[in-house]
């Protein structure tokens, strides 16, 4: 434990490295975990339906707007910004809301329920190109830092 301890920091001294690592995590099991999920309410399989309010269903991209919404206004008074519990916290948050809100694409595209229907596959394209923003991030993210440095003080007159 001490050594994954030890590793864990030395590869997220960075605060946003960490932060995107987080994110990116938590998206893709969050993402991962509500398709099984939807799959096991579709056949009836499991503990877990649907919720509803008076008939109506709501769906999981609601939940997810909120939590971004939430997250989003934590950010903006920079609460859980930083090196903190509460960045971690906020980070693993936004990766949450974004895969909950992005697994519907296709209904806030399309303004119906069209989950299990052939247009349905839009949130899947969705996931998947956020997924690899995301991704280029965490792996790429020191990388492009120094190109742009290296351009900045190349375009910067002597």
């Amino acid at each position: 434990m001490a050594t994954l301890k030890r590793l864990y920091t030395f590869h997220f001294a960075n605060e946003r490295r960490e932060r995107l690592f987080l994110a990116s995590s938590a998206f893709l099991v969050t993402f991962a975990v509500v398709r099984g999920v939807t799959h096991m309410i579709r056949a009836g399989v499991g503990p877990f339906h649907n919720v509803t309010s008076g008939g109506l269903h709501i769906h999981h991209l609601v939940w997810g707007i909120l939590l971004l919404l939430g997250v989003g206004y934590l950010w903006l008074i920079e609460e859980g910004v930083g090196s903190s519990w509460a960045a971690s916290l906020t980070a693993i948050a936004f990766g949450i809301g974004a895969a909950l809100t992005l697994d519907e694409f296709a209904l806030w595209l399309n303004l119906q329920d069209v989950y299990w229907q052939g247009a349905g596959r839009e949130s899947i394209d969705a996931v998947v190109i956020f997924a690899a923003l995301l991704l280029v991030g965490v792996w790429g993210g020191p990388f492009l830092a120094a190109v742009a440095r290296h351009l900045w003080h190349k375009a910067k007159p002597a």
